[in-house]
Order: structure tokens, then sequence, then C-alpha cells
């Protein structure tokens, strides 16, 4: 771990003077559940109402030019909420042993996939009851505009008899790889933002999450990973003949060099269920550092759209219902998901190349006297957007005329960097598709002066409230993240 101004250190050197502190003063750090050179994951209770139950905290160094983003990543993944993904709970900053430090807290899984293959492979069922809650909660990320970045065993957790993917490291659809504290390419990272690669790219997309989930797929069955280094320059990966079916056709589309030619998550989902998959489309990899922009419609018409977004939204896969319904039939009457033939300790919950376990405690050294209370960096706290153009639905008197009362509808939408809706979903859709139709379509020009932190402009998300009567259209903006 190397930070400005202190003496390089490791976790492994750090951990023994950190156990038993408190992390702004709520999260006791109880026990070392792993590490890397820019990340360390901890064993901690919180509050739940009335129960103190246990969790995991993650601590990375703080960076002042980087902090307000990491902490806005996080705040907009513990607004998601999915049965199969890890939920995040409290982020902050807060300084142990005058280490400045970033922290999240998220719920503590039992195992992982690593440590399982590190006993034995997982058998064809077992596989497919492995992949098919992934491929759901990827479907479920990628709508959001999301990439995880880092598909691979070690974060695919099992809490009880529930599969869950770790998602405290999620970026924005075009964002770079290189902008986050754990940013290095391993194994399980698509071509694309590998040095050498042409074009080249650092931007994470949906399709590198297709290829990270094939060389995860190929590992599980056999407890190697596919060898890189035999496709030569330009050529698909060579893949072990003995895979079963369906798995071998699924790795053969998604172990594709040209991110575009890659299946999607659909055509997976739709592989896996023995249907054909759709038709290909084009899938490619967006702008490195820049969220992929939506093209703006039209203003909206007074008649809309049967399906008024259909081409905002590239990343929305939609996997029918019923392998949602066979997913969680799947959960639920399976045994523990990822038995194993001994019992092993928790396992961390971050994205971490690898457990680390417990290191021997150093020579009879005296640790510093520590004092609890938060040691916050100095203030880079984001200022607040502003919006700088609004538009109002155009409501023609024969529609408007059939309100009765108040006709309310919430549109959620992410903003970029820009200023610019980069997504936008219903929060609540009232009472008629027609007024959420004429919402969604105005909530796509709405223009934004993004909120800034130490001169850079950051992503957003903001809520707005449309209310409909006889007497005309008003719209109240809040802005939710940061």
């Amino acid at each position: 771990m190397r930070m400005d101004g202190i003496v390089p250190q490791t976790w492994e050197q750090l951990v023994n003077q950190f156990i038993g502190q408190v992390v702004d003063g709520n999260f006791p750090l109880l026990q070392f559940l792993g590490g890397s050179e820019s990340a360390a994951v901890f064993l901690t209770e919180r509050h739940d109402g009335d129960r103190i139950v246990k969790a995991a905290i993650k601590l990375i160094p703080a960076a002042p030019e980087n902090n307000e983003l990491q902490l806005a990543r996080w705040r907009i993944a513990a607004e998601l909420s999915h049965p199969h993904l890890i939920r995040l709970f409290e982020t902050g900053s807060c300084g142990l042993g005058g280490i400045p430090l970033l922290y999240v807290v998220m719920e503590c899984a039992e195992e992982n996939l690593a440590q399982v293959l590190s006993q034995r492979a997982l058998t064809p069922a077992e596989t497919r009851a492995m992949l098919k809650p992934l491929l759901d909660v990827l479907d479920y990320v990628h709508a959001k505009g999301l990439v995880h970045g880092h598909i691979k065993p070690a974060n695919i957790m099992a809490i009880g008899d529930e599969l869950k993917l770790s998602s405290d490291a999620l970026l924005r659809a075009g964002e770079s790889a290189d902008s986050t504290p754990e940013a290095h390419v391993d194994a399980y990272d698509p071509p694309e933002i590998s040095p050498g690669f042409i074009p080249p790219t650092k931007g994470v997309s949906p399709a590198g999450d297709v290829w990270s989930l094939g060389m995860t797929l190929v590992e599980v069955l056999t407890r190697h990973l596919p060898a890189r280094d035999a496709a030569g320059q330009g050529n698909d990966l060579p893949l072990p003949a003995e895979l079963p079916e369906p798995f071998l056709d699924i790795a053969r589309h998604s172990l594709v060099q040209k991110p575009e030619d890659r299946w999607t998550v659909a055509q997976i989902a739709a592989r896996l269920e023995n249907c054909a998959p759709a038709p290909q489309v084009s899938n490619p990899v967006p702008e490195v550092r820049t969220p992929p922009r939506l093209a703006r419609p039209a203003r909206p018409q007074a008649a809309p759209a049967k399906r008024p977004n259909a081409n905002r939204h590239p990343n929305r896969y939609a996997i029918p219902i019923a392998i949602g319904v066979v997913v969680l039939a799947a959960i639920l009457l399976a045994p523990k998901l990822f038995h194993r033939h001994s019992e092993i300790a928790p396992a961390p919950v971050a994205a971490l190349p690898e457990p680390a376990t417990q290191p021997a405690p150093p020579p009879q050294v005296s640790p510093p006297a520590q004092d609890n209370t938060a040691l916050r960096p100095a203030s880079d706290a984001a200022g607040p957007g502003e919006v700088i153009e609004r538009v109002l639905p155009d409501v023609p008197p024969s529609a408007r005329n059939t309100i009765q009362g108040t006709v309310r509808v919430t549109v959620r939408v992410d903003v970029d960097t820009s200023g610019d809706v980069q997504f936008a979903e219903l929060s609540a859709p009232g009472p008629s598709k027609y007024f959420s139709t004429l919402a969604m379509q105005a909530a796509q020009h709405w223009g934004f002066r993004p909120p800034k932190v130490s001169g850079q402009s950051i992503l957003s998300t903001w809520t707005l409230r449309f209310e409909f009567t006889r007497a005309g259209t008003t719209v109240t903006p809040t802005q939710v993240i940061p």
C-alpha cells in the first residue's frame, strides 16, 4: 500500500495495529479476512434495528483527488436491490494510525467460489445452478448502465443457499478500469483492456463482463483457466474439448477477441435453457472515461410511442421471466450452494485477488496509542448540481381533460459528467401508462450542470416528480446522488 508521505506498508504489516480499532466510531475491526496491495477486508458488526449483526468492512487508501468519486460509486451501488447482489450499507472516510482511508460496510459472505475450486471442480448441475442467478444479476446490473468489471470465482459468494455477486467495485459503462483503487489487469480481464490491443481502450463494458464470465465458466468446470497465450493475436481462445454442452458453446461465444462479436447475457441465458439465442447484435466497447451518452430523441409529441425508450438502453437484456422462476426454485431447493468436503473460514466479500491468511504476529512491539475518533481528510465534498434545461411534456387538451385530480409520475435519471441524461427509468410510474410515457420522453431532454469535486465534474442521479392536472404540469427535480 503506497500513499504520499507515508512509508509504504502492506496490509499484513498493519493488520495487528488495526485489529481492535473502531472505524468511524461504529464499526469494530474484529478479524482480518483478506487483502491486496490496495484494499483490506475485516469482519465487523453493525446495528440492524435492535439487533447487532455481522458484516464485512472494506478499507482502501484515501486519495483526495478521487475520494468523492469513489464514495459516489459506492452510494450508487448501495441503491441497487437484487437478491443475488451483495448489499452495501454504510460508506465514509476515516483515519486509522494516522492513515486516511475510505470504507464501505457490506454483507458478509460465508464462502466464495474460489475457495471451493481450491478443492474440487463444480459438476455440470452445480455449474448450471451457479450460472442462472449470475446471469440474472448481471442482466440487472447492465440494465442500470453499470458494469461489474471483476467477474471471477473470488467475487462469486454464497450466503446460506443464496448466490451473491460482489458489488463494491461497480463502474459506469465506459468508465476507465484504471480509475479505481484496485486497477490492475488479471487473467479474467477481457483483451480489449490489455496493453497492445487494437484499437486500445480502458473502458469497461458489458461485453467485458461476458468475457470474464466465459473465463470463470471454464475454470469452474476444469479448475484451470484457458491458455490465453495459446490464442495468438486476434484469435479466439482454445477451449477444452471435454467441456459439456451447453457450457462449451457458451464459452466459445463468450471468449471471442472482438467484444462486439460476443454473445450478450440474454443470448447466454437462452442457450442455457436450450433455446436458440437471438440473432447476434453489435456490442461495442464504450469510449474511455466517458459514460455512453444516450442520443436525445425528438421532443415528445402528443401521441406517445408504444415503446418510448426502445433504443436508449443497449445494455438492457430482457431475460425471460420463466428463467427467473427456475433460478429461484433452484436456489431454494438446492443444498448448500458451494458444498465442500471440509469447513472453511468466512470469505472476504470485496473484490480481492485471493483470500489472505491471518499473518503471524510481529515481534513484541507496542503499537502507538490510537485515537478511535475518525480522522477525516480535508473537505472535498461535492457541490450540488443544478438544472439548466427543463422540458415539460406536451399534453394534448383531449388527454388533459381526462385527468381526475392529480396524476403523479416519478422518473429517475442518471446524469453523466457533461450534464446529459445517460439513463432514465420509472421509479414511480403512477396509474397511467400514457402519462408515464410522456414523463419518460420529457425527462430524457433535461439538461444539468453536474456537481463538481476539486473542479472536476462527477456523475449524479436525480428524481423528476411530474404532476399532471387539468390546469397544467409541474415537475420537481431532486438530486439524490451524490
